[in-house]
C-alpha cells in the first residue's frame, strides 16, 4: 500500500483541495496522513475524514513588520524538525502540498528525506509560501495559463483546482427548509471565506433591506461575525462558517457575492454560478484576489468590485445587473469548457509514488 502525506494550513482554501482528492485516493487504496499545525483550521476540517492528523510548530513569514517576526523563524525551525521526524517515521511515497506557510517544512522535509513532492498554486502569482516551496518540489501544479510563466518550466503542470465533487450534488429544497425560505423569491449567496470578511459584511447589511425586495439572503460571514440584531430576520439566514450543508445552499443560490480566493471562484465556475467578486484590497493582500478577479471578469465570468470604492449604490446595482443577465453568465462560465482537476492531479501523485 502507497503512503501519501497531505499538508496545507492557514485557511479553508489551503484544506478544501486536500479533502477533493480523498475519495480518489482511497479508491486507490493509499495510506493517508494529513501535516497541519497544531490547531489551524485545518484540524478541524480534516477531524470527520478520520485521517492520521499530525501537528507541528507554525510560524508566519510577514512582508510587514511585526514583533512575531522575531519568534516565528524559530516556530519555523521547529516545526522543520518535527516535519522531518514525522516523514522519517512515516516513509510516505509521496507529499501532496496544498501551501499555507504550515506546508513550508513539510516540503523542504520531503526533499531531505528525497520524497517526491507536489505542490499546488491557486492564484495567478505564487504565494510566499510556495515560492519557498517550489525549490523542494518535483512538481507545481497551477490554476492559471498566466501562472505558468511565473514557475520553473521543468515542474509547472497546468491542472486547475481539485472540485470537492459533493459539491455538484446539492439538493435546492434541503436548503430551503434549512433557511426557512420561501419559493416566491430568488437566493444570493454572500461567502465572506472561511474567515469571514467583514468589509463584505457590512457592504451587504448596509443594503439589507433593499435586498430583502427582491431576494433571499444566505449569508456566511465567519467566526464570530454574528449580527444579533438581524437574527430571525425572514429572507435572512446567517451562518458562521457552514460545511455539511454548502452543497445544498450552492445549489439553492441563484448568484453569489464572493471575495476572490483561487478556490473559492474556481468552484464558482465548476458550478456555474454567477457571481459578484469583491478581492480583497491591495492594501491588505499581495494583490493575488484582485488578479484572480480580473482574470474571471475578462472572461464572462464574473463582475468585479473593488473594495475600496464599493457603495449602496453600486453593490445594489451590481446585483440587480448580475441577475437580470445570469444567464449570460452561466453560458460563458460552460463555454469556458473547465474541466474538475482531480484526475489530471492524482496522476501525477500515482506517477511520483512509483519512483
Amino acid at each position: 500500500m502507497k503512503r501519501i502525506i497531505l499538508t496545507g494550513g492557514g485557511t479553508a482554501g489551503h484544506v478544501t483541495p486536500n479533502i477533493a482528492l480523498l475519495p480518489r485516493l482511497k479508491e486507490l487504496q493509499y495510506d493517508i496522513h494529513y501535516i497541519g499545525s497544531y490547531n489551524g483550521i485545518e484540524k478541524d476540517l480534516i477531524e470527520p475524514f478520520h485521517i492520521p492528523y499530525h501537528g507541528i510548530s507554525s510560524g508566519k513569514l510577514r512582508r510587514y513588520f511585526s514583533m512575531k517576526n522575531f519568534t516565528d523563524p524559530f516556530r519555523v525551525l521547529k516545526g522543520f524538525h518535527e516535519a522531518n521526524q514525522l516523514i522519517k517515521a512515516l516513509k510516505p511515497d509521496v507529499i501532496f502540498s496544498k501551501g499555507g506557510f504550515v506546508s513550508v517544512p513539510v516540503v523542504m522535509a520531503g526533499k531531505r528525506n528525497h520524497v517526491p513532492t507536489i505542490i499546488h498554486e491557486s492564484d495567478i502569482t505564487p504565494g510566499l509560501a510556495n515560492k519557498l516551496s517550489m525549490p523542494s518540489a518535483t512538481k507545481i501544479c497551477c490554476n492559471f495559463p498566466e501562472t505558468l510563466k511565473n514557475l520553473p518550466a521543468d515542474k509547472a503542470v497546468l491542472t486547475g483546482s481539485p472540485i470537492r465533487q459533493e459539491l455538484l450534488t446539492g439538493d435546492r429544497e434541503m436548503a430551503k427548509k434549512f433557511c426557512h425560505f420561501t419559493s416566491d423569491k430568488p437566493v444570493i449567496l454572500v461567502i465572506g471565506g472561511s474567515l469571514g470578511a467583514a468589509a463584505v459584511n457590512q457592504a451587504v447589511r448596509n443594503i439589507l433591506p433593499e435586498l430583502l425586495e427582491s431576494f433571499q439572503i444566505i449569508h456566511l460571514c465567519g467566526k464570530g461575525k454574528l449580527d444579533e440584531s438581524l437574527i430571525n430576520i425572514e429572507g435572512y439566514a446567517q451562518f458562521e462558517y457552514i460545511q455539511k450543508e454548502l452543497k445544498d445552499l450552492f445549489a439553492l443560490s441563484d448568484i453569489v457575492i464572493s471575495r476572490a480566493g483561487a478556490n473559492a471562484i474556481c468552484e464558482l465556475l465548476a458550478l456555474r454560478k454567477p457571481n459578484i467578486l469583491i478581492p480583497l484590497p491591495a492594501s491588505a493582500s499581495r494583490g493575488d484576489q484582485i488578479l484572480n478577479a480580473r482574470s474571471f471578469e475578462r472572461q464572462g465570468f464574473s463582475i468585479v468590485l473593488e473594495e475600496e470604492s464599493i457603495t449602496n449604490e453600486t453593490l445594489l446595482d451590481g446585483i440587480h445587473r448580475l441577475y437580470k443577465n445570469r444567464d449570460t453568465y452561466k453560458k460563458a462560465m460552460s463555454d469556458s469548457g473547465m474541466q474538475n482537476s482531480i484526475g489530471t492531479i492524482i496522476n501525477l501523485i500515482v506517477q511520483a509514488s512509483q519512483k
